[in-house]
């Protein structure tokens, strides 16, 4: 989208957006130069920041693919969608399982004018997107019944958004989300975490302050406590880890380019063409975790 589309929608491109940061370390190109200012800010602070943006989109994959191959599940709502960038939720469902259907949830304009565009489905299955607050559950509820079936479990991803999402809020939210699912649902949760590296996670945090957004930072205990006193909801192997520990595997290889090409890049570019394999335990500040409702 042009900044002059953007402006007629209503978005401001004077400020950097989280939804558009994480745009750009996903190699996306809906963004623009003040979020790639903030993304360039939280490379500089940690050089391989990028590796929690794109592990905690790798742990997203897996997941759905572990659900819709093996578990069975069929019907997925994504709360916190963000913006479409790179395989979504339904492309990842619907390749395995082409009937999938899959409800997108965001409240959030710069969202709003991308989804309704770019989130499309295949012939078979059902897509749609709901402009509704993560803090409104019942509403969310009520408006996702109109695409899935609440007879048959759903899997409810909160992806990276519960750490927007003040303390006295986010257990009650879970609470009423899964206490609307039928049993045999699932979670699909990650969380960014100060505990596991503090020094850099903290650095990175205070170039987003500075440009206006902050993070609900929690611990292991903390997200497993999410977890644990939300009723009927139980804790899958392995549990609360870190995001590339859950059941890890190959991530899909970075689009090719020429060397000379590449060299050319700054900092940013370079980082889509950058594979994620060579991760290490020193790189990841996110925790991920599924659960079953029982």
């Amino acid at each position: 989208m042009s900044a002059e589309s953007a402006e007629s929608a209503g978005i401001d491109t004077t400020r950097a957006h989280p939804a558009r940061v994480y745009d750009v370390f996903l190699g996306g190109r809906d963004n623009y130069p003040v979020d790639r200012a903030a993304a360039a800010a939280a490379l500089a602070a940690n050089p391989r920041g990028y590796l929690d943006v794109r592990h905690n989109r790798d742990f997203m994959r897996r997941a759905v693919t572990k659900l819709a191959a093996q578990d069975g599940i069929r019907q997925f709502l994504d709360l916190g969608t963000g913006l479409p960038t790179g395989e979504n939720v339904h492309q990842i469902a619907q390749s395995l399982v082409p009937e999938a259907r899959v409800v997108y949830v965001d409240h959030d304009p710069v969202v709003l004018a991308h989804a309704r565009e770019l989130l499309t489905s295949g012939p078979e299955g059902r897509t749609d997107y709901l402009d509704a607050d993560l803090l409104k559950p019942d509403r969310i509820l009520e408006q996702a019944a109109r695409t899935l079936d609440f007879a048959e479990p759903i899997a409810l991803c909160l992806v990276a958004v519960l750490h927007f999402v003040e303390d006295e809020a986010a257990q009650p939210v879970l609470r009423e989300l899964v206490a609307g699912l039928p049993a045999g649902s699932r979670v699909v949760l990650t969380h960014l975490t100060d505990e596991l590296h503090p020094e850099p996670t903290r650095a990175v945090q205070r170039t987003y302050t500075e440009r206006g957004f902050t993070f609900v930072f929690r611990s292991k205990a903390e997200v497993e406590r999410l977890f644990g006193d939300t009723p009927g909801l139980v804790l899958d192997a392995p549990g609360v880890v870190p995001v590339h520990r859950w059941n890890p595997g190959p991530a899909p290889a970075p689009p090719g380019i020429a060397p000379d090409a590449f060299a050319a890049l700054d900092d940013i570019e370079k980082i889509r063409y950058r594979g994620i394999d060579d991760v290490t335990d020193e790189d990841i500040n996110v925790y991920g975790a599924t659960g079953t409702k029982v």
